[in-house]
């Protein structure tokens, strides 16, 4: 059984010295007190696997406790005991995040079978939580090379600021590879062994965004059923990625700023103010000195963002690395479909070489997955490559024999491809934006 930090929160001292022998005699880390306030001042210190709480503390009730333990240890488990046992009070307890229920008096048998159980439950999540991170890395490491002096000196600006704590703001259109660049310069950093989130700007209304970062409790706002810590919390002593910061709502964007000068924030809903060791690394694809001056994004705001800044050429600025990117992406997928390929054919190469890449590496690597699961080993030929990329090699013309949607496909992507934002080239398709980004995940662009 994993070693455990376990607190123990009963107000009869026999009980504590009881369960504090037992735990101890296990290996487990004990810390034993007698009321609620003293338990959470425990929590704010250290952070607990497990918790046994009494039902009645004096005059306090140990359910009443279970939320502080939850908000300040996450991932707690709380086991509520008492000698008042009931359905009723057991139902309650499960339902304020209890994981389990024991009445006493308790034996050592079921001590033993509790703590065994939930100590699995801890291991079960700390080895979800290490696939996910391993989930999250799995991707070809091939975006580290290059022959171009823009993108050698984004690579080496990142290993030198990632030994730093500096806010870091990272430019580029859309698929250029700031997350995989961000997850790197945590990972070069001595955060390493700390979370790494990420939150998506654009992705969430206002109220849910600023949950997501900063967290809220319950009750909160319609739907805020239970506490939720938020991003900040969960990624202490780690990295924070904001994707698109441009697009994060001005009301937003005062409370980042005043994490990033003071490490302060509060949960919605919640007056206490708490604090977080968390480095923030930032991306954008628009112009934020544009949105300054249009009074979209925070003057303040952007120039501690702009502190440094690393800004990455896209694809079609480094064609000359495209043939080494894709061949190095298809061995990884080639080996993660148990598949063995030793190249391109030389009609493959050209159809390569000769794409714009509007989508930049993250297009680059869904062709390459695709054509990898489509083939049969040996090379990738044209016929393995999306419509789109054999067109630029026999250019689409209007009247040729062809769908629909081939007309359509090549159509949006020359237009990103000319366009400086998503938003101009929304513009001149004359859709917005929300259809435009449908249109890219339709054709994987």
């Amino acid at each position: 059984m994993q070693s455990l930090n376990v607190l123990i929160v009963d107000d009869e001292a026999n009980i504590r010295k009881t369960l504090t022998v037992f735990m101890e005699s296990r290996g487990h880390r004990v810390k034993a007190v007698s009321n609620s306030r003293d338990a959470c001042a425990e929590a704010e210190q250290q952070v607990f696997d497990l918790a046994f709480v009494d039902i009645r503390l004096g005059i306090e009730s140990g359910l009443d406790l279970e939320r502080s333990l939850l908000n300040a240890c996450p991932w707690i488990k709380i086991v509520i005991i008492t000698a008042y046992a009931s359905i009723e009070t057991a139902v309650e307890a499960m339902k304020r995040g209890a994981s389990d229920y024991l009445a006493k008096p308790f034996t050592p048998d079921q001590l033993e079978s509790i703590t065994a159980r939930l100590a699995e439950v801890c291991a079960m999540e700390m080895r979800i939580a290490s696939l996910q991170e391993d989930l999250n890395r799995m991707h070809p490491e091939v975006y580290f090379t290059s022959r171009y002096p823009s993108m050698q000196r984004a690579i080496e600006l990142s290993r030198q600021v990632a030994l730093s704590d500096a806010l870091v703001l990272l430019r580029g259109p859309s698929g250029t590879g700031k997350t995989v660049l961000a997850r790197s310069i945590h990972n070069w950093s001595q955060r390493k062994e700390e979370p790494f989130g990420v939150v998506s700007c654009p992705s969430l209304s206002t109220e849910l965004l600023e949950s997501e970062l900063f967290g809220h409790v319950k009750g909160s706002f319609p739907g805020a059923v239970r506490d939720k810590p938020g991003r900040v919390t969960l990624c202490e002593g780690g990295s924070l990625f904001l994707d698109e910061i441009g697009d994060l709502p001005l009301s937003i964007q005062a409370k980042l700023l005043r994490f990033i000068q003071d490490r302060e924030y509060e949960r919605i809903g919640d007056h206490q103010t708490r604090k977080a060791d968390v480095r923030i690394i930032a991306a954008t694809n628009t112009n934020l000195d544009l949105a300054v001056r249009e009074g979209e994004f925070r003057e303040d705001l952007f120039y501690r963002l702009n502190g440094i800044q690393i800004d990455l050429p896209t694809l079609a600025e480094r064609p000359n690395d495209v043939e080494q990117l894709a061949l190095n992406m298809l061995q990884f997928f080639a080996a993660q479909n148990l598949k063995n390929f030793d190249g391109f054919t030389e009609e493959a190469r050209t159809a390569l070489r000769t794409y714009s890449w509007p989508g930049n590496i993250r297009e680059l690597r869904n062709v390459m997955e695709r054509a990898v699961i489509l083939g049969k080993n040996g090379q990738i030929g044209i016929e393995l490559l999306p419509d789109s990329i054999v067109a630029k090699t026999h250019p689409v013309t209007l009247g040729d024999p062809i769908t629909l949607d081939l007309i359509e496909e090549t159509h949006i992507r020359r237009i990103l491809a000319s366009s400086k934002s998503l938003q101009e080239a929304a513009d001149i398709l004359g859709i917005d934006q929300a259809t435009l980004w449908r249109k890219r995940k339709q054709y994987g662009i």
